[in-house]
């Protein structure tokens, strides 16, 4: 299921715990198989459980409780806006109501064409830039009012 880079990537994130533990790498591995995917098919969540030997419900409980990981196909770019309270009360809501309606999508779904899913997400760490989106779970984006998202996503075509 897995090709062989992302199998000696997850080799690599094994190594970095004791033999005894290292089901401590399923986060790691988890993000792997998406990155190589672009989702979590059950199946992938299974083959990650495997590799690391433990119970197949022990890697569904971490994939089902981050937010990073994605249960369901998503767009080419997924903008998660951070809409907990210091966010929120710093325009985290409004970020995020301008998204959607720039989008014409609401949180959890993915516009017509696959090119953006937006979703709402918990504390980004960053509350003094809010308010904050990340952008495939890679990119941090600080300060993000009108001007700023019209960017983001001119900057994404």
């Amino acid at each position: 299921m897995f090709s062989a880079e992302t199998l000696q990537k997850f080799a690599r994130e094994v190594d970095k715990y004791p033999a005894a533990h290292k089901q401590s790498a399923v986060m790691a591995c988890l993000a792997l198989a998406q990155e190589e995917l672009a989702w979590l098919p059950p199946e992938a969540i299974e083959k990650v459980a495997e590799y690391l030997g433990m119970p197949v419900m022990a890697a569904y409980e971490v994939a089902t409780f981050y937010n990073m990981y994605d249960l369901k196909p998503v767009g080419k770019y997924k903008i998660t806006v951070c809409t907990n309270l210091p966010c929120a009360l710093s325009g985290g809501y409004h970020a995020g109501d301008y998204l959607q309606k720039k989008l014409g999508i609401g949180y959890g779904e993915t516009t017509a064409d696959g090119k953006y899913t937006l979703k709402e997400g918990e504390c980004m760490g960053a509350c003094g830039d809010a308010p904050v989106m990340i952008v495939n779970n890679r990119s941090m984006c600080s300060h993000m009012h009108p001007e700023q998202i019209d960017k983001l996503l001119e900057d994404c075509q």
